[in-house]
This record gives structure tokens, C-alpha cells and sequence, in this order.
């Protein structure tokens, strides 16, 4: 089993880049109309998707890197980077306006029907951030008893979701744009730093695989 630093420091990784409290007055705008038993519908569906989106890439994370002929070191690195773009975008309040940007085209569109699947589960909250985050850490969880903690880990973070969804208006009336910005600010730098230790260890991997290679081929 991954010792308790491991599990809190994935549980730190998932929530904050999926970000509930972000996610809750985009919640807001994109079931406007709706009653609360349909934003319950709603709020299950799209966590029930979220979930099964995000476990996939836990459980077959590293076999599809493998196909891709994707070492998981060089994958650390490039995935702790786009972490740390993510994290950049948190604290400089830039992806909130993505995610906007995102929320107004599916109200926009007449064709989208299910705004459960898109935009609320694909990509709000299983997006490129949580995606590479969990198959980043799928590598440190090797094991049947490793990968089960970490799919439980996230079945707790869409839990949180899920409720965060169904609090949506108080959550929103309480914090406040204020402070929204401020949580806002402190996940994202708290993610920016967890990022920067992901492209470390890929970066600490790839240069002791490189040196291993010439030892290798010493007689």
C-alpha cells in the first residue's frame, strides 16, 4: 500500500485540478431553469461520468502509455508541466474564463442535450489537468491493492464534487467572487507545486535511465 504522504498528496493533485468550487457557479449558469430534483439528476450524472472518465486512466493508465511507446518518466515531465500551466492559469484567474468560455457555448448550442456529459464531465471535470494528473500518479500506484486506493481516491474527490454541485448556490452566496478568487489562488499554487516535484522526479528518472543504458552496455 502507498504510505499516507502518497495518498494525501494524490488527493490533493485530483481535487485541485478538478476544482469543485470553480466548477460551482458554472454549475449554476448551465442548469438555470432547472429545479433542484433535476440538478440532482444532473449533478449524478455528470459526477457518475466524471468518475468512470478519470478511473479508466487509473486503472489503464500506464498500458496506455505503453502502446503509445510513452515512457512514464518523460510523461511526468510533460504532464507536470501542463499541471503547472493549469496551476499558472489558477493563481492569474485565466481559467475560470476558459471554463466560462467553455459553459456559454454548450448553452448556446440547441443540439446539446445532455449538458451532464459536455461540458460538466467532459472537460469541467474530467479535463486534460485531471486526466494527465491521474495517470501520472496510476504510475507511482503499482498493484491491485495501490490502483484501488487510487480509485478510491478519486471516487472521495467526485464525491466532494457531486455535493459541491448539490450546495452550488449556497457555496456560491457564501464565498463570494472574493472569495472564490482567493481559494481560487491558493489551490493553484499549491498545485503549482506539486507539479514542479512531478517534472523533478520525471526529469531524476530519465537522467539515472540514461545513465543506466551505458553501464548497461559496458563489458
Amino acid at each position: 500500500m502507498p504510505s499516507h504522504e502518497s495518498l494525501l498528496n494524490a488527493f490533493l493533485t485530483i481535487l485541485v485540478t478538478i476544482d469543485p468550487p470553480g466548477l460551482a457557479p458554472l454549475f449554476l449558469a448551465l442548469t438555470r431553469g432547472m429545479n433542484r430534483e433535476e440538478r440532482t439528476q444532473v449533478s449524478v450524472r455528470a459526477s457518475t461520468i466524471g468518475f468512470g472518465v478519470l478511473a479508466l486512466f487509473a486503472v489503464a493508465g500506464a498500458a496506455i502509455l505503453t502502446v503509445l511507446g510513452i515512457t512514464l518518466p518523460a510523461f511526468r515531465v510533460a504532464g507536470g508541466l501542463l499541471l503547472f500551466f493549469i496551476a499558472f492559469e489558477m493563481v492569474f484567474e485565466r481559467r475560470q474564463d476558459r471554463k466560462e468560455k467553455s459553459a456559454g457555448v454548450a448553452i448556446t448550442k440547441d443540439f446539446i442535450h445532455d449538458i451532464a456529459a459536455f461540458p460538466l464531465a467532459i472537460p469541467l471535470i474530467a479535463g486534460p489537468g485531471a486526466i494527465s494528473a491521474t495517470v501520472l500518479l496510476s504510475g507511482s500506484f503499482q498493484g491491485l491493492a495501490a490502483k484501488s486506493a487510487l480509485v478510491g481516491i478519486i471516487l472521495v474527490c467526485l464525491i466532494l464534487t457531486y455535493l459541491v454541485f448539490v450546495l452550488s448556490e449556497r457555496i456560491d452566496r457564501f464565498l463570494g467572487h472574493t472569495g472564490r478568487s482567493i481559494l481560487t489562488r491558493l489551490l493553484g499554487v499549491l498545485l503549482a507545486a506539486l507539479a514542479v516535484q512531478f517534472v523533478a522526479d520525471g526529469i531524476h528518472a530519465l537522467v539515472m535511465a540514461g545513465a543506466a543504458v551505458p553501464a548497461a552496455l559496458t563489458p
